[in-house]
């Protein structure tokens, strides 16, 4: 298990917007942070109220948003315009390009979300989007698939070879780890007991196939699990 902190990642302070990078992004570099097997970039966002992201482009990237608190307006040049809450997962294939914005119109409350990168398994793909619901009832004390290649389970389906389950775990709460080859685990709430270590809040480890992965809660807390190829 090797462990990626909090206070290690990268960080922009760009006032209405501030993000936190696991992974090399933007004028963040580092050699020994360039991504996981095909998960390329988790920033951290939180925006400020009444600002967001004006429209920009992407092309052949697969990205997933998973927000956290408040709500972002999505619009994309492919006709879509809906509204993300916490516990929904917006996939976005861009395929051969792709026009978004994502903005916070709240005055009052700030936006926190996830904004997840992954290399697409197909390059050159005509560009798509997906967006599901997952209440907090139907990821708590468990392990949840959000996001498969094939959609089974009623998860998002993407272009990767990628498992991402999403878990919310109460103090002592334990469920069985599903099978996972490459795993990402990243802490996205609260502080949560892996193999005997404590990884709060922006923590993450990386696991190699055949390793160990057991996680319990130390308080209430909310987790990510990708399983890669």
């Amino acid at each position: 298990m090797k462990i990626r902190r909090a206070d290690e990642r990268g960080y922009a302070d760009h006032g209405w917007l501030r993000s936190y990078h696991t992974f090399s992004f933007a004028n963040y570099m580092d050699p020994r942070h360039m991504g996981f097997r095909a998960l390329r970039v988790i920033n951290e966002d939180r925006v400020a109220g009444g600002h967001g992201f004006g429209a920009h482009s992407h092309r052949d990237m697969e990205i997933i948003s998973y927000v956290l608190e408040g709500e972002m307006e999505h619009k994309d040049n492919m006709g879509n315009g809906e509204i993300m809450r916490p516990g929904d997962v917006q996939r976005m294939s861009a395929g051969t390009g792709v026009v978004h914005s994502e903005f916070n119109h709240s005055r009052e409350n700030g936006l926190h979300f996830l904004q997840i990168w992954i290399e697409p398994q197909a390059l050159g793909i005509a560009p798509s989007y997906e967006q599901k619901a997952f209440p907090a009832a139907r990821r708590q004390s468990q392990w949840r698939l959000v996001v498969s290649q094939d959609g089974r389970e009623d998860s998002v389906s993407i272009n990767q070879d990628v498992n991402l389950y999403a878990g919310l775990f109460a103090a002592g709460e334990h469920a069985e780890t599903p099978a996972t080859r490459h795993a990402w685990l990243h802490v996205v709430k609260g502080a949560v007991e892996v193999n005997g270590e404590r990884l709060g809040a922006g923590d993450a480890a990386a696991f190699e196939p055949g390793e160990r992965l057991s996680v319990t809660g130390k308080d209430a807390s909310e987790v990510l699990l990708f399983d890669l190829a």
